[in-house]
């Protein structure tokens, strides 16, 4: 229940005031593993609109403990941009269609932006 008063606030409270609120809106990151899968998982979340906006990073290094052993490794990243309310599903979804064992899906709320852009991220991703 919370979650659904906070989000009829926030929404009050912009309208009210015309300022965007921050933490309304979210960036995720989330790893994968080549290319194609990157494109596949973006489309899939643009398909759900789950996001107004998915960039693909190009390939970069990475290291890290995997079962207690150093490893390296090449990876792409996707940053999705989206409303902070669909971050949940977001992942729900991604860990759902995602080969990685345990995927890197996280996110941080936008505190401030371009009004135009934010509002168009709004429009962009059903809020339900």
């Amino acid at each position: 229940m919370y979650p659904v008063l906070r989000s009829l606030a926030l929404q009050l409270h912009s309208a009210v005031t015309g300022s965007y609120v921050s933490g309304t809106h979210s960036i995720a990151f989330i790893n994968c593993l080549n290319e194609q899968i990157a494109k596949d998982i973006a489309r899939a979340i643009m398909d759900k609109k789950l996001a107004a906006y998915v960039n693909i990073l190009p390939k970069s290094s990475a290291l890290y403990f995997w079962k207690g052993e150093l490893e390296e490794s090449t990876e792409i990243l996707l940053l999705v941009k989206t409303r902070t309310s669909k971050i949940d599903e977001l992942s729900n979804y991604v860990r759902s269609i995602h080969p990685f064992e345990i995927p890197e899906i996280i996110s941080l709320p936008i505190d401030q932006g371009n009004p135009l852009y934010l509002k168009w991220i709004e429009e962009s991703v059903p809020q339900d």
